[in-house]
């Protein structure tokens, strides 16, 4: 591993950490989401939808350039009905197992190894996605 990419793998390990510590990868509180049980969840996604927005309007409004010095440059996007499909499949899922992408490692890593079924067929689902793009609506 090059020692510049030994910052990342820190960085990932105190973000497992803190979601560990924080209980947003128990299967417990997703559970308690998607049954409309506890708010908790809900404050997290939505804390981290209003630091997202902070951070874009001031990366745009400072026109704040990368670590290299290049510009941050952020394409307008346009929707799809594609991503209301992949939002369903993506919700369901994460329903199902009780894990979405980011977590997945840290609940491995807490002993939870079922979640390796999760992480595999994550891996499957993106590689079919990637096959079969071009013939999904878009």
């Amino acid at each position: 591993m090059k020692i510049s990419n030994l910052k990342y793998m820190l960085v990932g390990i105190v973000f497992g950490i803190v979601f560990v510590k924080a209980e947003i990868i128990s299967w417990y509180r997703i559970q308690e989401m998607f049954r409309l049980q506890s708010f908790f969840m809900y404050g997290v996604i939505g804390s981290a939808v209003a630091v997202g927005m902070l951070s874009v309007f001031l990366i745009k409004k400072f026109k704040v350039k990368t670590i290299q010095g290049e510009e941050i440059k952020i394409e307008p996007k346009t929707f799809s009905k594609g991503q209301i499909y992949g939002g369903l499949l993506f919700g369901f899922g994460w329903a199902i197992t009780g894990a979405c992408p980011g977590p997945l490692f840290a609940q491995i890593g807490t002993g939870v190894t079922v979640i390796a079924v999760t992480l595999v067929s994550a891996i499957l689902g993106t590689w079919a996605y990637g096959y079969f793009k071009d013939n999904l609506p878009h």
